[in-house]
């Protein structure tokens, strides 16, 4: 490629050329240790809590239930009615979406002023809290502690969610900025597989043991207290947002080694130039941000469609699956772990291809892969009484769906929100992008039942739409970030919108300037 660059001297060859090194330079790099426990040390108390949260509270459901029952006959003498009870069991399970919700809208605030490292320490006191609230329940006679205890593992888990990713894209050098964010989906599935798993009744689900299953949600946070002090903060947030340069050269000798940081030093360099007389942007400017106007669009949409894609519906089915595929009712447990461990082989993989296949064709083949699902699910619920090997199908669909999810959505998701703003503005794209995947969460746990209800198997159809109407989008307007720098995808991006603007005033005269220089 050089020989033919000298020799010709072309675009198109030098930006071959150019293009080979970076691979080479890809293909090459390792992360260094030091810069992997950091990303495990921010994930433990971060997602992974997100993850455990959410599957830890199907187990102890039937023994809750109990002791509210029990409690209420002690302080009324007489059984809650089953509406109630209902009532009181939802808002110990849906309360953690709000406290989600809150978290999400000032997680961002809280990175800009106490750092990203110093927002994910803070956020384990709301662990911490949650913990002993749930854990007194049970001694005090209180059911309404658990309610407040799971607020509080909301905020964490949407505080969590919200900076996080947001600390793993900015310690990671370029060339490693997918692999090492996808820690994020990973420890997430990870934490919904050590829920179930601590779940089983051979472990900490039986009826008994229900206080202590809650409880564990603190020993994340005192891990998290314990490793985490150790790393450093984000070296972008100590250059650029605090103008510490000895302090960024500190954190990026440590977390990419002496000779790997000089590159990512000068992209540093150049954004924080950038921003000179630019303070960190709210949420609501960001809409009124022209130039940001696709980007805010496209993560308002993703982290929606991650929720209403029809992966929510696939759970709910799971047990009806396994009951009519002939596993008895004490199996379905167990089972439903392999769901977990399908989740969290997939987030492994993505991990391992995202910086390969890029984050386009990864995303793009999750959701169309998902559409193709929906239609074979539909199918096999519909004629599920067809013969006995059609309950091993529907098995098949529900797996190859949580495949499809963990391959694409789950894990890219995150990533792009990190990787189409600039410093400035990511804060505020998390928190917007935190916000509407919280409200989306909410919204499907209440609308879902009753488009079941409705709909029945025909409900994977409107998902279907969802996903193909997802795909075309990133399709047509969400450009390749593997390996850019975050000036370059914001650049692109206002090309994109000035190409358009040029095409629509001048005709076919400007499609010579398509071709960037």
């Amino acid at each position: 490629f050089g020989v033919l660059h000298l020799q010709t001297g072309t675009p198109i060859i030098t930006k071959l050329f150019k293009e080979t090194n970076s691979l080479f330079h890809c293909l090459h790099l390792r992360p260094n240790k030091s810069l992997l426990l950091a990303v495990c040390a921010a994930c433990i108390g971060g997602t992974f809590q997100y993850g455990y949260n959410i599957s830890i509270i199907n187990a102890p459901t039937k023994s809750v239930q109990n002791f509210i029952n029990q409690t209420w006959l002690e302080r009324y003498d007489e059984d809650i009615s089953e509406q109630y009870l209902t009532l009181l069991w939802s808002n110990i399970v849906s309360i953690f979406t709000i406290g989600g919700f809150i978290g999400a809208t000032i997680g961002g605030t809280l990175a800009i002023r106490f750092g990203r490292k110093g927002t994910l320490m803070m956020n384990n006191a709301f662990a911490l809290l949650a913990a002993l609230l749930m854990g007194l329940s049970y001694p005090t006679g209180l059911f309404e502690l658990l309610i407040v205890g799971r607020f509080f593992t909301g905020v964490n888990a949407g505080i969590g969610i919200c900076v996080q990713p947001l600390y793993l894209g900015e310690i990671a050098p370029r060339a490693l900025r997918g692999a090492m964010a996808m820690g994020t989906s990973i420890f997430i599935t990870g934490g919904i597989l050590t829920g179930q798993v601590i779940g089983l009744k051979e472990l900490l689900g039986k009826e008994e043991h229900w206080p202590i299953l809650l409880c564990t949600t603190c020993i994340p946070a005192f891990l998290q207290l314990l490793i985490l002090p150790w790393f450093p903060e984000s070296p972008r947030y100590l250059l650029i947002d605090r103008g510490d340069d000895v302090g960024c050269r500190k954190a990026m000798k440590q977390l990419h080694g002496t000779d790997n940081f000089d590159r990512e030093r000068e992209d540093m360099e150049r954004e924080r130039v950038s921003a000179i007389g630019i303070k960190p942007k709210k949420p609501w400017q960001l809409f009124m941000d022209c130039s940001l106007r696709w980007q805010v669009l496209t993560i308002i949409l993703l982290n929606a469609a991650q929720q209403l894609n029809g992966i929510n519906a696939i759970y709910f089915y799971t047990d009806y699956v396994f009951e009519e595929a002939g596993i008895p009712d004490v199996n379905i447990p167990y089972v439903t772990v392999g769901t977990g461990a399908c989740e969290c082989l997939t987030a492994l993989t993505c991990g391992m291809l995202i910086e390969t296949l890029g984050r386009k064709v990864l995303i793009i083949g999750g959701y169309t892969l998902m559409a193709f699902w929906c239609i074979c699910f539909t199918l096999t619920l519909t004629f599920q009484g067809a013969g006995v090997w059609m309950p091993y199908l529907s098995m098949g669909c529900v797996f190859a769906f949580i495949l499809s999810f963990g391959l694409g959505p789950g894990g890219v998701t995150n990533i792009l929100t990190t990787e189409l703003f600039t410093q400035t503005s990511r804060p505020a794209a998390y928190m917007i992008g935190g916000s509407v995947n919280w409200l989306s969460f909410f919204v499907i746990g209440m609308v879902f039942p009753f488009i079941v209800t409705k709909l029945q198997q025909y409900c994977f159809l409107v998902f279907l739409v969802i996903s193909v109407l997802v795909a075309v989008y990133i399709f047509l307007v969400v450009p390749e970030t593997k390996n850019k720098t975050f000036l370059e995808i914001h650049t692109e991006f206002q090309s994109g919108d000035k190409r358009k603007a040029s095409k629509a005033d001048d005709g076919p005269r400007t499609t010579l300037l398509s071709t960037p220089l």
